[in-house]
């Protein structure tokens, strides 16, 4: 394995995004439907934040009456700008990006398209497997 591989190895293939004047119900069915965290937020087509599974806890609160969590959008939970990143990005400029802003995802785009998305699971185990290929290598070296 390559010292610092591109993010696109380790990435979550992401074919999904959501319009940011979308329910928040749909958001959280299509997270649940397809087991993921964190989704990118479109408008008119084009790229503009990313709506994580924490934002629409953070926004429905146990005691919220019924018609308040269903007035509401996309739009008043997702975060702008995301971070996007480009598929040939080394994984650890990447890494090392993420921890600086304290964020737990990057938009991984090719040719300015979205191709998928990296989030602190790919992170971690892009880091197991560049160990455990790391200890191969000195394991062969014996």
């Amino acid at each position: 394995m390559k010292r610092n591989p591109q993010v696109i190895a380790f990435m979550t293939p992401f074919p999904y995004s959501i319009d940011v004047e979308a329910p928040l119900e749909e958001a959280h069915r299509l997270m649940r439907a397809h087991d993921f965290r964190h989704v990118p937020v479109t408008s008119q087509g084009e790229l503009i934040g990313v709506l994580t599974d924490r934002d629409i806890r953070l926004m429905v609160v146990p005691d919220a009456a019924p018609p308040q969590a269903h007035a509401l959008r996309v739009r008043d939970g997702h975060i702008e700008p995301p971070c996007v990143i480009a598929a040939s990005t080394p994984i650890a400029k990447v890494a090392r990006l993420m921890a600086e802003r304290h964020i737990s995802s990057a938009i991984v785009t090719k040719h300015e398209k979205l191709v998928g998305i990296f989030t602190v699971t790919d992170a971690c185990r892009a880091l197991a497997e560049v160990i455990e290929g790391h200890g191969d290598e000195s394991d062969s070296a014996a």
